[in-house]
């Protein structure tokens, strides 16, 4: 085979071009691009894409099938570990988990490296020019996350850099200043750990405005308009919103919330109880608690002696716990929505792929009706949560809106029905009458 050291842009996308066909394979791809299979591999790599090398048999077929194929939850949990140790190193923004490596910045690409070598499983981590290329707050992230997981690992960390403001979040065992010359002290500090990221510290809580919630409504990903809203707290950070919270009035059904409250009229459960609705961090600061924070420094003083949270993300995260809310259930989907979801999938939709409007909406051409069919067997209050109404909305009203609404409309409509097929965790939270000292002490904050 001859050796060839450069890729042309055309070797490259003829390299994608045979992927999207399905010769995955990096061994037939090596045959037909007349490369070495370790250029083929670290090719696909800088181009974003991951080869998994798994024991491969020949069927039948002119396709090459896995002995051992994922099942959805498998392929689930290992995308949600990827996502978390991306996150990890300050790659958490969604826009970033679709491009290519090559798309990334030089900051970017570093992280990228750390988040490598974590997923390595080696038991030294050795990093030179440690952080150098990122901004200052996002190195000090890092710095705390990487030895946060290296001492959960029990994996040992040697970092060269030549920046000194690393050192309270890096928190090292031995610390080496090679200064001119001979000139070296090594200091060492045996059992230090480093709990809380330095920018946690200057974070505080605040009652805040509907602009500042704007400010920030964009990084979560529902809708930034929120119905009936009570009071909105703040995460600031040198007069710059970090992160925000949202109360509301409760909805008048809950489930589980017959377990711990049980309200005898909706006057008293509007005058006791309150909704936790939204809550959104930035994205850089994600990693290191401020959601806990957030929430924890918030709840005494939303005025309600109840609050309640209803959230699909509970389920993976379980920062509201931590913050000292109780988890009190874990409801499933209700039997009319799990009967037209696999109506739909008859009709050939994608469950997952309904959250996603441009896909209903693709679908939905020759389907309108059939849709507006299965969709009209709803009653309250899934009615109202499908048109996306809000206040009064009869069982009329939702008939008028599926003869009238248009595709659009009716796409949106499907990604609200998908909403409401994920399962849910219902939390909930009670005052006490304990001093705000010893709840921080009971939500584990010191």
């Amino acid at each position: 085979m001859a050796k060839k050291y450069y890729w042309t842009r055309a070797e490259e996308a003829n390299l994608l071009e045979l992927w999207k066909k399905g010769i995955t394979d990096p061994r037939l791809l090596s045959q037909k691009l007349n490369r070495k299979l370790g250029a083929i591999k670290k090719k696909l790599e800088r181009l974003g894409v991951v080869v998994v090398q798994r024991n491969i048999h020949k069927t039948t077929t002119s396709v090459a099938l896995s002995k051992n194929l994922l099942t959805r939850e498998e392929a689930l949990k290992i995308l949600a570990g990827a996502l978390e140790l991306l996150s990890r190193v300050g790659l958490n923004d969604a826009f970033l988990f679709v491009r290519r490596f090559s798309q990334l910045s030089d900051g970017q690409r570093y992280r990228y490296r750390i988040a490598k070598m974590i997923e390595s499983g080696a038991r030294f981590w050795v990093m030179d020019e440690f952080c150098a290329t990122l901004d200052r707050d996002t190195a000090k992230i890092v710095a705390f996350n990487v030895q946060r997981l290296a001492r959960k690992l029990g994996r040992a960390v040697i970092a060269a850099t030549t920046h000194t403001d690393l050192f309270e979040d890096f928190a090292p065992s031995v610390h080496i200043h090679k200064r001119f010359g001979r000139e070296i002290s090594v200091k060492y500090y045996p059992g230090q750990e480093r709990k809380q990221c330095s920018l946690l510290k200057q974070m505080r809580v605040e009652e805040g405005s509907y602009e500042d919630w704007k400010e920030v409504a964009g990084f979560h990903y529902r809708s930034h308009r929120v119905a009936f809203m009570q009071k909105i707290f703040v995460l600031k950070r040198r007069g710059r919103v970090c992160g925000a919270i949202v109360y509301t009035s409760p909805s008048a059904t809950a489930p589980c919330r017959s377990q711990v409250f049980k309200p005898k009229s909706i006057e008293e459960l509007n005058e006791k109880v309150a909704r936790i609705a939204r809550v959104v961090v930035h994205p850089k600061y994600r990693t290191i608690g401020a959601g806990v924070k957030l929430l924890h420094d918030s709840l005494p003083s939303c005025s309600k002696p109840y609050v309640e949270m209803i959230a699909v993300m509970a389920r993976y995260n379980p920062f509201a716990e931590h913050a000292g809310m109780k988890k009190i259930c874990e409801s499933k989907p209700d039997k009319t929505i799990l009967k037209a979801m696999a109506e739909l999938e008859k009709s050939g939709f994608t469950s997952y792929l309904l959250a996603v409007p441009e896909y209903n909406k693709r679908m939905l051409k020759g389907r309108i009706s059939q849709v507006k069919e299965i969709l009209s067997s709803f009653s309250y209050p899934y009615t109202r949560r499908i048109a996306g109404q809000h206040g009064h909305f009869t069982g009329e009203d939702y008939r008028k809106w599926l003869q009238q609404t248009d595709t659009e409309d009716l796409a949106r409509g499907l990604r609200r029905l998908a909403q409401l097929n994920q399962s849910k965790v219902y939390l909930f939270w009670k005052r006490c009458a304990c001093s705000s000292r010893n709840q921080r002490k009971v939500a584990g904050v010191r």
